[in-house]
């Protein structure tokens, strides 16, 4: 679930020098690192941290010939699906090229919660996870992306090929300012109930380095399906997943 300490940074400055006489060259080899700090989680517009702030960072790999690795991590609540879990672990990898003003960009990636315990929703397997293939094609500063769910999705019985299409933008406003905006829409499969449309809008603005940004966060969540269960947690408090909120963060790439 990875997701927005990319998108932020794209949307830092980019400084060009204005007399430059020749373009250094591409690296062979590429290692970067993300830190973020967020006031809350949300994963396709589902609050994955019952509206607690959430500590993600990772890092990424890439070639020169547009293979590239990752890893991204992310603390979670065991109240938005996965029971005795508090860590999310994302491990993906691809292939992306550009054409021009175009990109191309496959991949796969599986999300891991270790420690949670899927055999508490009633299912008879370890820790929650999920598996999905993903194909993007961008141009200039929109992006548009489909995931497709090879496994059950993060362990819902017989969900596997549910799927997820998004349109992503973060433009480039200058002086360190930029705008960004998603919508996006699951296909549950054999859970209609739980098909959903979610969008964002945000501002950032970078400050030596750092990305300061604020979004607003919503979607159309069957309230019913997507209501955190007091089985799930100590206590008895239960919380719209889905609800509209405010997300605050500061990040930073290395």
């Amino acid at each position: 679930m990875k997701k927005s300490l990319i998108a932020l940074a794209l949307v830092g400055v980019f400084a060009v020098p204005a007399f430059a006489e020749e373009a250094a060259p591409t690296p062979e080899h590429t290692l970067t690192g993300n830190l973020g700090l967020f006031t809350s989680y949300r994963f396709r517009g589902i609050d994955q941290t019952f509206g607690k702030p959430a500590l993600q960072g990772g890092f990424d790999y890439s070639h020169s010939s547009g293979i590239y690795l990752g890893n991204w991590n992310s603390n979670v609540s065991q109240t938005a699906g996965y029971p005795d879990g508090n860590l999310e672990m994302d491990f993906y990898g691809g292939y992306k090229t550009t054409f021009g003003d175009f990109g191309l960009d496959v991949g796969g990636l599986y999300y891991y919660y270790p420690g949670s315990r899927g055999q508490t929703l009633g299912l008879n397997r370890g820790a929650v996870d999920n598996g999905e293939l993903y194909i993007a094609g961008t141009w200039k500063f929109l992006t548009l992306k489909y995931s497709y769910a090879v496994t059950d999705y993060f362990s819902l019985p017989d969900s596997d090929g549910s799927s997820y299409l998004e349109l992503n933008a973060a433009y480039d406003l200058g002086n360190g300012w930029g705008i960004n905006g998603h919508a996006g829409h699951l296909w549950l499969k054999n859970y209609s109930v739980g098909d959903y449309t979610d969008w964002k809008l945000g501002v950032t603005k970078d400050i030596g380095g750092f990305v300061i940004g604020l979004s607003y966060v919503d979607t159309n969540a069957d309230k019913t399906f997507y209501t955190s269960s007091p089985a799930m947690h100590s206590g008895g408090d239960t919380k719209n997943l889905g609800r509209a909120t405010a997300v605050l963060s500061v990040s930073k790439t290395f």
